[in-house]
Formats: C-alpha cells, sequence, structure tokens
C-alpha cells in the first residue's frame, strides 16, 4: 500500500487486482501509467502472487530510473 500512496503522489494511476476467475501463476496484476513514467507509456504485470506484483513493479521502475526509496 506504501509504493500504490507514493507512486498516486508522483501522479501516476496503478490498478492492482486479484482476479479468482483467471487460471493459478496468472492471478494477480499490477497496471501503473502516467506520472514519471510519462502520458503514453505504462506498466502491466500478471504475476502469480500479490509480493511478486510488487517485486516487478519496482523493478520496472528501478530499469526506468524512478525509485521509492530515494
Amino acid at each position: 500500500m506504501e509504493l500504490m500512496a507514493w507512486l498516486a503522489e508522483q501522479g501516476c494511476s496503478v490498478v492492482f487486482k486479484a482476479d479468482g476467475e483467471r487460471s493459478p501463476g496468472h492471478r494477480w496484476m499490477v497496471i501503473v501509467s502516467g506520472g514519471p513514467l510519462g502520458t503514453e507509456s505504462f506498466f502491466r504485470s500478471n504475476e502469480a502472487s500479490a509480493d511478486a506484483c510488487l517485486e516487478a513493479t519496482l523493478a520496472h521502475l528501478e530499469s526506468v530510473g524512478i525509485t521509492p526509496f530515494a
């Protein structure tokens, strides 16, 4: 929740979803758009767990030079 709040403070929109109708291994999804990612860019990841979504989001942010740990 802290990461989502930080992203919102940066001007991002964040969707975090759990979908029991999807197949195991891909039931969690995160989408981040806007803010420092730019108006035409977004990040989306489908993962097996909420923790895996968090890790994927942090890895993507780091890859584009954005960090909540500064």
